[in-house]
């Protein structure tokens, strides 16, 4: 039944979405973050780590966060200090972080998962799954109903009119990178949470998933998530194939409709205006 889709489509989703938040706070300050995938990978690597030496999944959960941080400060340095290009530099941390964690990556039993929580007619998920969309909601206030929020996306919109506010757009736009190292790092904390194990090249693509959501939601967060939540029910029918689809076919799936999603909005989408754009 479709029903049965429900419980791993919330899984799919949940670190898919916490990435493609990080990637709005990002890109709302017109930083593109294509290392979301790396920070990912080491956010769930550094869960392993700490998990594993103190038998505490907050411990692990902790660690991954700062793991996902240190990346996202190793993209802002470049690409906001020294004006590297963007997306190259995006391409090299995820290149970093992959050997990185297949060279370091440890021989351990299974770790901890984080508490679940059970709510009637829902189910039983990890705390995280919960807590995205009070984040979604949360992020959505931030960014179009407070001055914090018009301030950060302005550092992506007008950098004449934080000028005008003696605003400084580099220490907006390290706040938004800073963010999307957090978010990004929880985002593979929760899937070693879920599995309870650590695998090389887990992420498998999800980075880069969230960021064709990030694009597909207007790099809004409520239309970012929801976006998600689309991409996680077409990763979930690869776990459950209700429908008997050749395992080729339904592997590939989650990465054709992104295309689709992509191809469909070229010309449409509108990002922030200063995306990309290295002004000082």
């Amino acid at each position: 039944m479709i029903l049965d889709l429900i419980p791993s489509t919330l899984r799919m989703t949940t670190p898919l979405g916490f990435a493609a938040l990080g990637g709005i706070y990002s890109e709302r300050t017109g930083i593109i973050n294509i290392a979301l995938e790396g920070m990912m990978l080491l956010g769930a690597y550094g869960y392993l780590v700490g998990a594993h030496a103190s038998n505490s999944a907050w411990i692990g959960l902790l660690v991954g966060i700062a793991l996902g941080v240190v990346l996202a400060l190793l993209h802002a340095v470049a690409t906001i200090t020294f004006h590297a290009e963007q997306i190259v530099t995006g391409i090299a941390i995820n290149i970093l972080a992959l050997g990185v964690t297949e060279y370091l990556i440890p021989t351990t039993d299974r770790v901890p998962g984080l508490p679940e929580m059970g709510l009637p007619f829902i189910g039983s998920y990890s705390v995280l799954v919960y807590l995205l969309p009070i984040l979604m909601v949360v992020s959505h206030i931030l960014l179009f109903k407070t001055p914090w929020g018009l301030r950060l996306r302005a550092a992506g919109e007008s950098t004449e009119a934080l000028r005008t506010l003696s605003l400084s757009r580099a220490k907006w736009q390290y706040f938004g990178v800073i963010l999307s190292g957090i978010f990004a790092g929880i985002g593979g904390c929760f899937m070693v949470s879920d599995i309870h194990v650590f695998t090389k090249g887990m992420i498998g693509g999800r980075g880069y998933v969230a960021l064709a959501a990030v694009i597909f939601g207007n790099w809004r967060p409520l239309y970012g998530v929801a976006a998600c939540l689309l991409f996680g029910f077409a990763s979930s029918l690869e776990l459950t194939n209700l429908w008997k689809i050749p395992d080729q076919l339904i592997k590939s799936f989650p990465y054709i409709l992104t295309m689709i999603v992509l191809a469909g909005l070229v010309g449409r989408a509108r990002p922030p205006a200063a995306l990309g754009k290295n002004e000082s």
